[in-house]
Parts: structure tokens; C-alpha cells; sequence
């Protein structure tokens, strides 16, 4: 019996019995320790309990039918409160006295770019599931790199805002940027993306994250004649933005970065996102099995409506699952280097949530997520939809990580 439940959950991974023999169980034995730190408490709690929640659930599903060769998969949690330092001693913690296996973890960039060196100096394998800032998987050349990530980089977002906008025939683009590291990152990605379409931004405007209003801000940008809005920011100052923006009466479009679709987002601005435009690598899909199967298994560990960050919640469940097929490819051995070469060679796909993964990482490349694997989102009673409807449908073909 157990052989079988084993053969299924290798099956779901993309394994068989025959590339993961069983006696490349490793000699020690008890709970396999994942590491998790994520932002708990603070304002960006909605994507971190979103992605405890998303890793809570691929371990009760691994686990159910056997865990790594009998052993479970236990996390340990840190709440990093999206505090740079707090973080950064999460990770000292993890990797060097808890000596967790690996870690998923991360959802503000901030916080990411100053734990990096931790796990690179210990070789210990780190997935960021969250976090978006383009030089999280730039810091260290791929072939050397002990970090990936299964969230789409800003450098991607950015590019597929602009094209989105340029197909619009919009030229004219207005942004209303946070004045955190992201912010800084994010700023130049959207020059970068608009000067490769010819374009320069039509006013740029700084804020300072836990701001109540933005009404100034909007009116400068509204009498800027800008045909366009971009708002770089995180949830809860998305929301700010988009409340401020129906109080000054400007009607040009809003489109945002994957945090434009966080719950905190639409609480904050109450209800004043809806048509708003951001950027998505997973919405709510009843016509694709593993989303739907998601979502109901999700609900059963948290109920919340809207899900705080359905985006951070699958990214997180689909790393774990990579994790653990790494697990099997390198034949118990756990190590940093061993994990490393198994996630850059897997022996076959994954069927995740977000998209089937084929080869998402290399020894050239540690990003997951490539720009054509990016949807138009927006905010549509009270819930995240496709913007384009037809894209709901056109989600059962898979699109796959384009390679090189």
C-alpha cells in the first residue's frame, strides 16, 4: 500500500519508482525541516499568510501519501514582519543553528536583497516564491547561484505593462512610485521598458509607503495631461492609489505590478480598484483542475474572501512541490550544490498550479516565470478575473517557460 501512495505522489511530481530508488533513502531519520520566512504580521501580511498558507498545503498533500520515502515534511516559520534586519536574522537563524534542509522564502524585496548572501556563503538553497525585485536572481551569475525563484522578476512585469499600454495607443504614461528600495528598482524597470518603446514618462511623482492619501499626488499627475497611470507600490498604498484616484475624478486607466491584486489592496481602497489592470501569473480558472483542486484545499486551511494573495499562496505551493521533486532527483542528498544541480536537471515536468513547469530553472537562468506566461488581470465584483475574457479559456494551453 505504501508503495503505491508513493508511486502517486512521484507521479505528481513528474517521477517514477524507477528514477528514485529506494534505497537512496538518506541513513538518518525523523521530519525533513523546510525553512519559511515570510512577512506574518505588518502590511504585507496578506501576501505572507497567503504563502504560509499555499506551503501549509503542499505538505499536507506530500505528507498524505508518504512525505519524502516515509519521512514528513515539517516547516519552520519565521515572520520577518517585512523588516530588512528582521529578516535577515530569520536567515542567519534557519541556515546556521535550525540547519533546515532548504528554504522557501521572501515576499518583499528589501527584505530578500539583504538575507541573499546567508544562504549563497552557506550553499544552502533558498526558493522566493514572492518577492519580485529584478536583482534578487541578477545579485549572483546563475551558474554559481544557490537562489531561485518561481515569481515573475519586475523586469518582466514592467515590459508587460508597457506593451499592454503601447497596444492601447497610450503614450502619455503618468508614475506614482513608493520611495522604497522597490520603488527605486521598480522606477528603472518602467524607464528601461518605456524607453525601449520610445517613450518617456509623461511626470513621475515619489511617496512614502503608509500613507492615508495620495490626493495631491493624483491631481499633479491628473494636470500632467498624462493618458495613463502606473501606480509602483504594494498593496495596501495600491489601494491608497486607487482611492485617491476616484476622488480626484481622473478616469485614465490604472494598471499596477502583482500587488494591485492583493486583498490588502482592495480593503484599503474600499472596493475602489475594481478595473483596475495589473499583473498575473495565476487567477481563478474553473476550466483548470489543479487551480480549482487549489483553491478548495486552500479554503479548508483558511477561509477569506478574497484570498489575501492568490498569486503568493500558489507560487509557495508550487515551490515546495519542486523542492521535494529535487528531493527524489538527487537521491537523498540534501545538500546545497546536490539541490542545485537537481533543480537546474529535473528528470521531468511539473503539473503546478501556476503552469507546467519543463525545465523552469538552469544553470543560465533561475527565474521560473518568463514574460510570456504573464496575464492581464483586473479587479471585477469583488474578485481577481482575466481582463480579457477569452484569456480564461485560452488558459488550458499551457504556457511554458520560453528557454534562452
Amino acid at each position: 500500500m505504501q508503495a503505491i501512495r508513493l508511486a502517486g505522489l512521484l507521479a505528481g511530481i513528474g517521477l517514477s519508482l524507477g528514477t528514485a530508488p529506494l534505497q537512496a533513502q538518506p541513513s538518518t531519520s525523523g521530519p525533513i525541516r523546510l525553512g519559511l520566512i515570510f512577512p506574518l504580521t505588518g502590511g504585507s501580511s496578506d501576501m505572507g499568510n497567503s504563502a504560509l498558507v499555499g506551503a501549509q498545503v503542499a505538505v499536507q498533500e506530500i505528507n498524505q501519501v508518504g512525505g519524502y520515502l516515509g519521512r514528513s515534511l515539517e516547516l519552520v516559520v519565521r515572520d520577518d514582519e517585512a523588516d530588512n534586519d528582521v529578516g535577515l536574522k530569520h536567515a542567519e537563524d534557519l541556515v546556521l543553528k535550525e540547519k533546515v534542509v532548504a528554504t522557501i522564502g521572501f515576499c518583499n524585496s528589501g527584505v530578500a536583497m539583504k538575507a541573499l548572501d546567508v544562504f549563497q556563503s552557506n550553499k544552502h538553497t533558498l526558493i522566493v516564491p514572492c518577492a519580485t525585485g529584478t536583482a534578487i536572481t541578477a545579485k549572483y551569475l546563475a551558474a554559481q547561484s544557490f537562489i531561485f525563484r518561481t515569481s515573475a522578476p519586475d523586469q518582466h512585469q514592467t515590459q508587460f505593462l508597457i506593451d499592454e499600454i503601447v497596444k492601447r495607443g497610450l503614450t502619455k504614461v503618468a508614475l506614482l512610485v513608493d520611495t522604497t528600495g522597490y520603488g527605486d528598482a521598480g522606477l528603472k524597470d518602467l524607464e528601461a521598458a518605456l524607453g525601449r518603446a520610445g517613450l518617456k514618462p509623461q511626470a513621475v511623482v515619489r511617496f512614502k509607503v503608509g500613507v492615508k492619501t495620495l490626493d495631491e499626488e493624483l491631481k499633479a499627475l491628473k494636470n500632467s495631461g498624462a493618458d495613463a497611470l502606473i501606480g509602483w507600490t504594494v498593496g495596501p498604498e495600491q489601494g491608497v492609489i486607487s482611492a485617491s484616484r476616484a476622488a480626484v475624478g481622473w478616469k485614465v486607466p490604472q494598471f499596477g505590478p502583482w500587488g494591485l491584486s492583493h486583498a490588502s489592496a482592495f480593503n484599503t481602497s474600499a472596493g475602489k480598484v475594481e478595473g483596475t489592470l495589473m499583473v498575473q501569473t495565476v487567477l481563478p480558472n474553473v476550466f483548470l483542475e489543479r487551480n480549482s483542486s487549489f483553491l478548495r484545499n486552500y479554503s479548508k486551511v483558511r477561509k477569506e474572501q478574497p484570498i489575501g494573495s492568490m498569486m503568493s499562496a500558489a507560487q509557495t505551493y508550487d515551490a515546495v512541490n519542486l523542492l521535494v521533486r529535487a528531493m527524489f532527483d538527487s537521491r537523498g542528498d540534501f545538500s546545497g550544490p546536490a539541490m542545485k544541480k537537481a533543480l537546474e536537471n529535473p528528470s521531468g515536468i511539473y503539473r503546478g498550479v501556476v503552469t507546467t513547469y519543463d525545465r523552469p530553472f538552469s544553470d543560465k537562468d533561475h527565474d521560473a516565470i518568463s514574460l510570456n506566461m504573464l496575464w492581464l488581470g483586473t479587479w471585477r465584483n469583488q474578485e481577481r478575473g482575466y481582463y480579457y475574457k477569452e484569456d480564461e479559456k485560452r488558459a488550458t494551453v499551457i504556457r511554458r517557460k520560453q528557454q534562452g
